[in-house]
């Protein structure tokens, strides 16, 4: 199993920047939106694997929350990125960053544990 995590983790860690990049490319400018996507997606899908643990094996919860979501989902760039715009003096984007992605991804995280569980129970 815990190869089957690494593997899946770097298949997230792959498509974070995939997604990254190709929402960077249409939307270049100052906010990380690429990032705020993978993060808010992210969040919705492992709600919605907790969701559906009932149907789900424990394994492959792991494999796809810890893994494939864990890869996927990055709040450390949203920390550095937080930060970044904190020493260049925009704090209103350093605090739109930091509470935004907070917020919308609990509640992406939210959407998804009551539309998994929808469906399990």
């Amino acid at each position: 199993m815990i190869a089957l995590v690494i593997v899946a983790g770097g298949v997230g860690a792959g498509l974070r920047f995939l997604v990254d990049t190709a929402i960077g490319a249409r939307r270049p400018g100052a906010f990380p939106f690429g990032i705020l996507i993978v993060n808010i997606v992210g969040s919705f899908g492992l709600g919605l694997v907790v969701g559906f643990d009932l149907l789900v094996d424990a394994t492959w919860v792991t494999i796809l929350g810890v893994g494939l979501l864990g890869g996927f989902t990055t709040f450390s760039t949203v920390a550095v990125d937080s930060a970044r715009f904190a020493r260049r003096g925009r704090r209103d984007l350093a605090w739109g960053n930091l509470l935004g992605t907070f917020a919308a991804c609990a509640v992406a995280a939210a959407a998804g544990l009551m539309l998994g569980g929808v469906f399990a129970g």
